[in-house]
């Protein structure tokens, strides 16, 4: 199930058919959970994966761990990959003052594919309006909802593209496969 931006699904759609992919392609919503939500609407499996097309390089090998993982621990809702921290983070006000320093080797960048039970996903998803539109992934919402998340360490290959560096980048890597 891919939740395209509204208007591009038949383009998505053929991509995908290029690809060799089979995919139902739906339409998303104004905002990353609504997109969820609408592809979640058509599945039917007991256990649910979400990843974004800003990380172009995730492999299927990583997609597999995921969900591996998720179906080994009964207990946990969700499985998201993730990379441990390694810049010193630095929590700041609004004016830029540093308020503190977190301890690093604690800290883990979220990133996509993430595995849920698709149960505790569609919970998390009938959350208010303004925290569904203010969420920035899918665990998060699962975390507030009460459902326990594990970490599955990802590679460096799994970076998301939001500069042009990244997408610079990820041509060279695709160059060199």
């Amino acid at each position: 199930m891919i939740a395209a931006p509204p208007g591009d699904e038949r383009r998505i759609s053929e991509v995908a058919d290029k690809a060799g992919v089979e995919a139902l392609v739906v339409p998303g919503g104004e905002h990353r959970s609504q997109s969820v939500a609408l592809g979640l609407a058509g599945v039917s499996s007991e256990i649910a994966a979400v990843h974004d097309a800003a990380r172009p390089l995730v492999t299927p090998h990583l997609i597999d761990e995921i969900v591996d993982r998720l179906a080994a621990a009964p207990e946990a809702a969700g499985v998201i990959a993730a990379a441990p921290v390694a810049d010193t983070i630095k929590e700041a006000s609004v004016s830029r003052r540093v308020l503190r320093t977190p301890d690093r080797s604690r800290l883990w960048a979220a990133q996509t594919p993430q595995a849920f039970r698709a149960e505790a996903l569609r919970e998390a998803l009938s959350a208010p309006a303004g925290e569904l539109a203010a969420a920035t992934d899918d665990a998060m919402l699962v975390e507030r909802s009460g459902g326990e998340i594990l970490l599955h360490e990802s590679a460096g290959i799994n970076f998301k593209v939001t500069t042009q560096l990244d997408l610079t980048m990820v041509g060279l890597l695709l160059a060199q496969r």
